[in-house]
């Protein structure tokens, strides 16, 4: 008869064998989901990383970023395929993600050790809500099994920032890795310094805004929304700090050139306003109106890597 287990049910079943995070972001409308994993070591993250994209099922692409993967994904469902190899070396995917009300299921399957990983290891994190397993339900040797762990229902926010600082006082980038660390609900998921136009004649010194992004539940999101505006405010030094925020799992292609193009172009505040209203981005005037190009760019260059942090010529 299937049956249900909290995480620390599994715990008390198999031992310890995980606290690390595990939860599921979506966006609905544009049909998208996000799964991170934080691994407990480099090896497990990076065997996950093979086998997640040699199954495919929902999965489109899975990055990996030290011991936590990041899983690009669709909702819905879709067959895995473990491939003719996973009779030697087993497998993991995950076959299907829905909502649930304020809940995400996701259906895992693992064969050999991988089952060990979607039974006892995920189950554990204290982000799930409960794991529910099918009858007859077993682990680890040769055994392919699946299960369907049940998590809150969470949303990607991103919340980017410029002009908090002087030419004498203050650091953006630190400001904002502050605000993220401290947030009181929802979890930090990156912080990003971008560096946009160095020889903008308004800049403070490195010409640098900066962004954080959070996984939170949608309910949340105006309490968080309050926080960081509270919190930009009480450090900010400058009289034109500027918030800018978005919601969704990914950057507009629009609001992604502005940004990039804020890199080497010198912009202006309608640019920034009228791509900012086309794409989602809601601007919150923190102590005036001098960062919201800044604040607007950042978010714009928030899922560009590395490339965030430089100029065009630096990848050449």
């Amino acid at each position: 008869m299937p049956y249900s287990m909290t995480p620390d049910e599994v715990r008390a079943k198999y031992g310890r064998l995980s606290d690390r995070r595990f939860f599921t972001m979506v966006d609905e409308k544009a049909g998208r989901a996000m799964v991170l994993e934080d691994c407990c070591a480099r090896g497990p993250a990076e065997w996950d990383l093979m086998n997640i994209k040699r199954a495919g099922g929902v999965v489109e692409d899975v990055k990996l970023r030290g011991t936590t993967l990041f899983m690009d994904a669709v909702l819905g469902e879709r067959d895995i395929n473990f491939g003719p190899v996973s009779a030697d070396i087993g497998g993991k995917g995950i076959k299907a993600i829905r909502i649930e009300g304020d809940t995400v299921r996701t259906t895992w399957y693992g064969i050999a050790g991988a089952s060990v990983g979607i039974g006892a290891v995920l189950p554990q994190s204290p982000d799930v809500i409960r794991t529910e397993y099918p009858d007859g339900f077993e682990m680890g040797g040769g055994h392919r099994a699946h299960v369907d762990i049940i998590t809150p229902k969470l949303v990607r926010v991103v919340v980017g920032v410029d002009d908090t600082d002087t030419k004498e006082e203050g650091a953006t980038w630190a400001t904002v890795l502050r605000m993220g660390e401290n947030a009181p609900v929802g979890h930090l998921l990156d912080h990003r310094i971008v560096q946009l136009n160095p020889k903008s004649p308004n800049k403070t010194t490195n010409c640098c805004a900066s962004a954080a992004s959070f996984a939170v539940r949608e309910e949340d999101v105006p309490e968080l929304i309050e926080y960081c505006y509270d919190f930009v405010k009480g450090e900010s030094y400058s009289e034109d700090a500027v918030m800018a925020v978005f919601q969704g799992l990914k950057i507009p292609d629009e609001l992604r050139r502005f940004g990039c193009n804020a890199k080497t172009v010198l912009l202006k505040l309608d640019d920034a306003r009228g791509v900012a209203t086309d794409n989602g981005v809601q601007i919150i005037s923190v102590t005036g109106e001098g960062g919201t190009i800044g604040a607007v760019a950042a978010i714009g260059c928030f899922d560009l890597g590395p490339e965030a942090a430089g100029v065009p010529e630096d990848y050449r």
